[in-house]
């Protein structure tokens, strides 16, 4: 294979899959890894993917527009259901206090929100509220603030406040982007902000988070990697992203093996 047509490979790779390793790519084309960072470095240079630590990613994987919620729920729907099945195991017993962010994986976790406990809930989510509002179990308390069109929650410094105030005993969080080196990250910094603030709220915390975002970073970082206690995820992670993870004390749960 000539590295034109190699590097044409590792594009398409790489946009179908929305990330991937030096390694994996090694494997895969038979080649060393400084072959690979080479052709990565063509290939960033002309735009069509961007390097990131150990790899690369889209070029369209490192902006600033974010998707609206209608997009984002329809996408890898059916692994974010199994990831918020996942999540239900988490739940803790009753008299506890859970933190949902905002976010449409985390709207699905809330439809599994047991009925057989009371449960202190806060959240920032618009939609979660409207949902949990009329459960008898719940003692539900929303985050106010302004209301982000694109993602439905409540940011800014009212929202921030109240959450600087605030432990909970869990928090399921959801990211645009997680990464060792970056961290979890976001592309809006007022988002970016309150996804802080409820990391640093929380005893435990789970990230619910589909493998397309696994190895990406975004554009702010709101928490370190080893602030995560948990990643549910789907079995499409791969095994260099998995290891990366569990190097760092993450305990990793694939959901939708059936799928």
């Amino acid at each position: 294979m000539y590295p034109e047509e190699r590097q044409q490979a590792i594009a398409s790779l790489v946009m179908a899959k929305g990330r991937a390793s030096v390694t994996e790519l090694a494997a895969a084309y038979d080649v060393t890894t400084e072959t690979v960072r080479r052709d990565l470095a063509v290939l960033d240079k002309a735009g069509i993917v961007r390097r990131v630590h150990g790899g690369a990613v889209p070029v369209r994987a490192l902006h600033l527009v974010e998707p609206g919620v209608g997009e984002r729920d329809v996408t890898r729907s059916e692994y974010k259901d199994a990831i918020a099945a996942a999540a239900a195991e988490f739940f803790p017993l009753s008299g506890a206090t859970v933190l949902l962010d905002a976010g449409t994986t985390t709207m699905r976790i809330a439809a599994h929100l047991p009925t057989d406990r009371e449960l202190v809930v806060v959240t920032n989510s618009v939609p979660i509220a409207a949902r949990l509002a009329t459960m008898p179990t719940v003692s539900l308390q929303l985050l106010g603030g302004r209301v982000r069109g694109v993602t439905q929650a409540a940011v800014g410094e009212q929202t921030l406040r109240v959450l600087d105030t605030l432990r909970v005993d869990i928090a399921f969080i959801g990211t645009n982007a997680i990464s060792v080196r970056h961290g979890l990250s976001t592309p809006d910094s007022d988002e970016a902000a309150v996804k802080r603030a409820m990391v640093r709220a929380a005893n435990y915390v789970v990230v619910a988070a589909d493998s397309s975002k696994v190895g990406r970073e975004d554009f702010v970082s709101f928490a370190p990697i080893t602030s995560v206690d948990t990643l549910i995820t789907d079995p499409e992670i791969s095994a260099t992203d998995r290891s990366a993870l569990t190097d760092q004390g993450i305990e990793i749960v694939c959901a939708g093996d059936q799928l």
